[in-house]
């Protein structure tokens, strides 16, 4: 019975040693094995076994992408202001052996490190460059730290700079200078719309006075080419009215031609017409001498009228 118990307790304690020899490394992580102090193996993904009491796992080595957010640290600009600036950075294990004993914490070496770097960056730059330049300080110091934890087995991704806090009485400096350059941009911005409207206003009252001065000129070709054209049918209506006047003379003419009438109904004639002219505006007449003859001609048929009667009686 005794016996049966020692099997059994032997078989326990080799299961057990074969069970904690069995060792399943998961995704993105290494295993550091060392064998009776020294370095053996760097155990990837997968089931590996290890000599029970002779080998152990030294570290366990996270292979993603981390990331490490450092607390504030006080520097010194070239213009001699105190700032406070943290950083984040992204870092990736590459070498597993080296990260395990290339430094001892290198988590807290990265930080110190990040810190002495950020202050002789910012101590070569004035406040104003500092806080434009962040693009500029990132660069700087991922190629520095990525070259100095290259023996570390870690490689540097990124390096950001969180936040520039500087100090209390440059922040309300700051402020005022942010304050007065807004109101400079808002009057110019003012300046420039009150010149726009101006001449915006100009151009209308010039495109105004234009059209108003084409409106004018328009009408006063509408009004020529209208006193044109009644000045033309009044000399149509003169031109007709002679023509009818002539071809009127012409008919008497023809009439008197027909009838043939002697000198004397001519002269006649002439007297009426004579009489229409005297009927008229004018101011002075001029008799022709045919006229003037016949005047005289009338006057001695008059006194012969007288005479006649006289003998009658």
């Amino acid at each position: 019975m005794g016996g049966l118990i020692v099997i059994l307790i032997v078989l326990a304690l080799v299961v057990y040693l074969v069970v904690s020899s069995i060792r399943i490394v998961p995704q993105a992580q290494a295993y550091v094995v060392e064998r009776l102090g020294a370095y053996q193996d760097t155990w990837g993904v997968g089931i590996h076994l290890k000599a029970p009491f002779i080998d152990r796992i030294a570290k366990k080595v996270m292979l993603k992408e981390q990331v490490v957010d450092f607390p504030p640290q006080p520097v010194i600009t070239k213009d001699n202001v105190t700032m406070q600036i943290d950083t984040v950075v992204y870092y990736q294990i590459t070498d597993p052996k080296l990260f395990a004993y290339g430094v001892d914490r290198p988590i807290m070496a990265i930080e110190n490190l990040t810190a002495t770097t950020l202050r002789n960056l910012i101590g070569d730059l004035e406040l104003d460059a500092t806080l434009t330049s962040r693009d500029t300080i990132n660069t700087q110091m991922r190629a520095i730290l990525d070259e100095a934890t290259d023996p570390w087995g870690i490689k540097v991704n990124r390096v950001e700079v969180k936040n520039i806090i500087p100090p209390a009485e440059i922040q309300n400096a700051m402020e005022k200078q942010m304050k007065a350059e807004r109101e400079r941009r808002e009057s110019i911005l003012k300046a420039e719309g009150e010149k726009k409207s101006s001449v915006l206003i100009a151009e209308g009252k010039k495109e105004s006075m234009i059209l108003q001065a084409e409106a004018e000129k328009e009408a006063a070709i509408l009004k020529a080419d209208a006193k044109k054209e009644a000045m033309i049918r009044e000399a149509e209506g003169h031109a007709e009215a002679i023509r009818k006047v002539q071809e009127a003379t012409a008919a008497g003419l023809k009439a008197i031609k027909g009838a043939d009438a002697d000198e004397a109904v001519i002269r006649l004639k002439s007297l009426e017409a004579l009489e229409k002219m005297a009927d008229g505006k004018a101011t002075k007449i001029i008799v022709p001498s045919e006229i003037q003859n016949l005047a005289g001609l009338v006057t001695s048929i008059k006194e012969v009228a007288k005479e006649v009667p006289a003998e009658e009686e």
